[in-house]
């Protein structure tokens, strides 16, 4: 009874929590210097320039409007029907293996077996399904690099004509690199058209979550992103999953839209630091699976 009374007060400060969010939201809370849509209702748009997304980009109705607790953006893990994935025997029984913090399968924090709070990386496709919060976009003759918030990670996309390893179970670019799966994959890019820039990935280590919410992948996992500029100011993501292996057909996982910052936006520090995840399940999670 106890138990059962511990875990409905933790539930109620978390709605508490993510209404006051909400409403801070709503009431134009943000980031230090950041431009949000809200600041500029009825503005005309400016074109935008061709074959350039970089910048810094915030999520452009809201600074924690990637901040996807209860799994990606466009499926979240919320009991409905039109929220339930395509998954494989397979997949089905990995997703249950899951012990998730948040979402239909949520367990006590002190039971969950979340590779991220015991600060292992979160890799790719995650970083984007999760806390995808201000990230900065670089373009080069040769790749384009994308710089993230959170944990301050990084990627590369290569732009260089290079092709996806062939074998995304042994995946490597070839000689002299020897097969390597890796947290954030491979991912190559191209311009489709003046617009739209579209990456491809796979070769991923399949240790990592999908989202926070225990989606699984296998090393079959290829993520397509779409990054379409629609004016000067505005970036739409889009990203889609593809893994035969733990599910039946693909599936949109992200639909995201950014608003460009200026350039001497100071994108903060965010950090998975051990000290303050033992702190946390010293003070809280343990005490209350013991509770």
């Amino acid at each position: 009874m106890l138990k059962r009374f511990v875990a409905s007060m933790v539930l109620l400060v978390f709605v508490v929590v993510f209404a006051s969010f909400v409403r801070a939201q709503q009431s134009g809370m943000r980031l230090p210097g950041a431009v949000y849509d809200f600041d500029k209702k009825g503005e005309k748009p400016t074109p935008a320039p061709k074959r350039d997304i970089s910048g810094i980009w915030e999520p452009a109705a809201g600074y924690n409007d990637g901040v996807a607790a209860t799994g990606a953006k466009e499926m979240p893990s919320d009991g409905k029907a039109e929220h339930e994935l395509p998954y494989t025997a397979e997949g089905r029984k990995a997703f249950l293996a899951n012990k998730p913090t948040f979402g239909v399968t949520q367990v006590e924090a002190a039971l969950t077996n979340d590779p991220v709070p015991g600060c292992n990386p979160q890799g790719f496709p995650r970083i984007l399904l999760h806390n995808f919060r201000t990230s900065r976009i670089v373009q080069t003759p040769e790749n384009v690099l994308v710089l993230y918030e959170f944990n301050k990670k990084w990627r590369v996309i290569w732009t260089d004509g290079r092709q996806l390893p062939k074998d995304p179970q042994n995946p490597t670019w070839g000689p002299p690199d020897p097969p390597e799966s890796r947290w954030w994959g491979y991912s190559v890019g191209k311009w489709v058209d003046d617009y739209t820039f579209v990456a491809e990935s796979n070769g991923f280590d399949d240790r990592t979550w999908l989202d926070n919410v225990g989606r699984p992948h296998s090393n079959l996992l290829r993520v397509t992103e779409q990054y379409r500029r629609t004016d000067r100011d505005h970036l739409e993501i889009t990203v889609t999953i593809d893994d035969p292996k733990m599910y039946t057909k693909p599936w949109v996982a992200l639909r995201l839209r950014e608003r460009l910052q200026k350039p001497s936006f100071d994108i903060h520090e965010m950090e998975c630091a051990p000290m303050e995840t033992d702190a946390y399940n010293k003070d809280i999670a343990d005490p209350a699976v013991e509770k």
